[in-house]
């Protein structure tokens, strides 16, 4: 089984990816995690990194090559804005590929919550980092990250709990053709 799940900052992609993960037994791998690794090394923030990665597209490549290599793999589900994109550019269907989305209100106070920053603070860094994220998206792979039409299930996470977001994938899940 193959699963993306997709989604701005701050709309749970990370805390269901795990339930999912680890409810069905599939290892789960995160795209922005391999991101935070790579700035790490580099020695700067994830926003300083992103803009760094503007002008490195090898950065992008090569979360975005490990990601298929993981997912060639089976039994996985893969966190991250590009992850269904990256798959099907390679040849690999999803079994379920999933979006996620919210106000950026909403995000930007669990943002804000999650990291302690004050909401000003977090809504700030946000949006700078998911305007350079649509320009490499745009520029290296010439992809919209709007346009929704690759996603089998599109869930706005505002709408419901963690546990609400939860028990819909889920069901999704034990419903899919062919059951696993």
């Amino acid at each position: 089984m193959i699963i993306t799940i997709g989604g701005l900052p701050g709309t749970g992609t990370t805390t269901i990816a795990k339930k999912i993960a680890e409810k069905y037994n599939l290892k789960y791998v995160c795209a922005g995690l391999i991101f935070r690794e790579m700035a790490k090394e580099k020695g700067m923030s994830v926003e300083e990194f992103s803009k760094y990665a503007e002008k490195h597209k090898e950065v992008d490549e090569e979360v975005d090559r490990r990601q298929v290599e993981l997912a060639k793999e089976g039994n996985i589900v893969l966190e991250g804005r590009l992850a269904a994109w990256m798959l099907l550019k390679n040849g690999i269907k999803p079994d379920l590929a999933i979006w996620f989305k919210a106000p950026i209100e909403v995000r930007a106070k669990r943002i804000a919550e999650r990291e302690n920053l004050y909401y000003e603070e977090a809504l700030k860094k946000m949006k700078l980092r998911e305007e350079s994220e649509k320009k490499r998206y745009r520029e290296i792979y010439n992809i919209d990250i709007d346009n929704l039409f690759i996603y089998d299930l599109i869930i706005d996470t505002s709408k419901w709990n963690v546990e609400g977001v939860f028990n819909i994938v889920s069901t999704a899940i034990d419903n899919l053709k062919g059951q696993y």
